[in-house]
């Protein structure tokens, strides 16, 4: 996990918190995360377990990650609590979650897991969970205005040839 911050107070030392301040950015692969603080907590192997990242004054906490399909989801809430050990990211605090080509959740709290992409919802108070899931493109079909077309993907679907593999030669007979 890399990062960097107007200030840093931690150790690089097992069962650790460090602590980042100012213009936070935490990335680690295609996930990135930004803030005003972020904590980072070492687990007893010295690896980032997990990472807290609070929102500036009046601004938001922010996630993204390309999903295996390269399709960017982004999360935007007042705190960000990111599971690094099993990739859980829960947005606390007028949480959106958007999901390129597939739709946007709004709720309180939401809880996105960035390996599946399951997404719950929870609305506090008398509020409501609120969500788009748009529709799966046509082929040859152009995506509305504003949409980008998403083709289909199956990261864990089994690979098919494009052609046979080629029959072994059959041995001569009469031999």
């Amino acid at each position: 996990m890399n990062y960097s911050s107007k200030t840093l107070d931690g150790f690089n030392a097992p069962n650790t918190v460090t602590t980042l301040t100012g213009n936070v950015v935490v990335t680690q692969g295609t996930m990135k995360l930004t803030g005003a603080v972020a904590k980072l907590y070492l687990d007893a192997d010295t690896q980032v377990a997990r990472a807290v990242v609070t929102a500036p004054a009046g601004g938001v906490a922010h996630i993204e990650q390309l999903d295996d399909c390269n399709n960017l989801m982004q999360g935007d809430a007042q705190q960000l609590d990111y599971d690094n050990i099993n990739g859980i990211a829960v947005l606390t605090g007028n949480a959106v979650v958007k999901q390129q080509g597939r739709g946007e959740f709004h709720g309180d709290k939401l809880t996105y897991n960035t390996q599946t992409a399951l997404i719950t919802g929870e609305a506090g108070g008398d509020g409501l969970v609120h969500g788009v899931i748009l529709p799966k493109a046509q082929p040859g079909v152009p995506a509305p205005a504003g949409q980008v077309a998403s083709p289909t993907c199956h990261p864990n679907a089994a690979a098919t040839p494009a052609t046979p593999p080629a029959a072994a030669p059959k041995p001569a007979g009469g031999h």
